[in-house]
């Protein structure tokens, strides 16, 4: 097969299904925004086709999810005179290249997702055809796009390496290096935000209790709050990395702060070691509160008035496709497809 040039293209996107937290806006979002000041095309989507996969949503609390998640990207800091803003629905190219990608892949890569078996559970007969086939229509998602690099949490590593096995086999089963190999780009001081009430579990918004989380609607007091109350040891924060081993709430805590305030952890435990909690989590809540409260305010005031948020996504549908359709018409002429 003869080589091919890939523009430099981000793909990366997040789930409607529910407010977003601190974890989003560090583990995935603030990277997005510093992206788009690199040499990469960025195309950030609402991914609502993944968001019905394990169970059908209420369809007005949908859209309102979607508008939500998409006034927290903007808010955030992601322009869409920089970026492409996206909902995954309104560009049907994702769901077509998805059936062929359920074509190339093989049920026995699917059966060993990790995310598929923690989530269909002992009653996998029960799951949707939808929730199995995630990993296909992730890769299509970003292989629609040509897309070069993927910024992804480590959960979603084991589904990018599918991607990347996907695409070797459509191109290898067609002769054409057609698809790029994609990469992921994980990095960090906190690509992993765990909950404020226990350092062992990542920062979900399906966790019944809202105190083990920052949602990025929460107003300042509300911030602060959460952050003063949040489970720590009783003792004093360590000067070196390897104190924080089996200190799983200081690490949380330190990784936080670190992320937040565009430093290593390393730097912060220069700064700060030998401080009791009692110290460290006003310094902490302070930050937090500056970084987070803007856009807080921001995401209200888009919400208010949803007319620019449509505006931005029909927007980006229009630009999107005209990527994604010579993608999927030249996907359709190697497979032999009438098009």
């Amino acid at each position: 097969m003869s080589q091919t040039t890939f523009t430099p293209r981000v793909f990366s996107g997040i789930q409607p299904s529910g407010g977003l937290t601190l974890g989003n806006y560090l583990g995935a979002i603030k990277r997005f925004v510093s992206m788009q000041e690199e040499d990469f095309e960025t195309i950030y989507c609402m991914v609502d086709l993944h968001a019905i996969t394990a169970k059908l949503i209420d369809p007005s609390e949908l859209r309102h999810n979607t508008r939500e998640l998409a006034a927290g990207f903007i808010a955030s800091g992601i322009s869409p005179d920089k970026s492409i803003l996206i909902n995954q629905s309104q560009v049907p190219e994702h769901a077509q290249l998805a059936w062929i990608f359920n074509c190339i892949a093989r049920m026995g890569w699917m059966g060993r997702m990790t995310q598929w078996k923690d989530k269909a559970g002992k009653n996998a007969e029960a799951a949707s055809l939808g929730l199995f086939a995630y990993p296909a229509l992730m890769a299509a998602d970003i292989l629609i796009y040509h897309a070069t690099h993927v910024p992804v949490g480590e959960d979603q590593k084991q589904h990018l390496e599918l991607t990347r096995d996907i695409a070797a086999k459509f191109n290898h089963d067609y002769g054409e290096e057609f698809f790029p190999i994609t990469e992921p780009v994980i990095e960090g001081a906190a690509t992993r935000v765990m909950s404020l009430r226990d350092g062992s579990k990542k920062m979900s918004k399906s966790d019944p209790s809202d105190a083990s989380r920052i949602n990025m609607t929460d107003d300042a007091d509300t911030i602060s709050r959460k952050i003063r109350k949040a489970k720590t040891d009783p003792d004093a924060l360590p000067s070196a990395l390897e104190g924080l081993d089996h200190r799983p709430e200081a690490r949380n805590l330190v990784s936080i702060y670190a992320a937040l305030n565009d430093q290593s952890l390393e730097e912060v435990l220069r700064d700060v070691g030998g401080q009791q909690f009692g110290t460290f989590k006003p310094a902490l809540a302070e930050l937090a509160v500056e970084k987070l409260a803007p856009i807080s305010s921001e995401m209200a005031r888009l919400m208010a008035d949803t007319d620019e948020i449509d505006r931005i996504l029909a927007k980006g549908a229009a630009q999107a496709r005209e990527i994604t359709a010579p993608i999927l018409k030249r996907t359709y002429d190697l497979i032999g497809m009438v098009s």
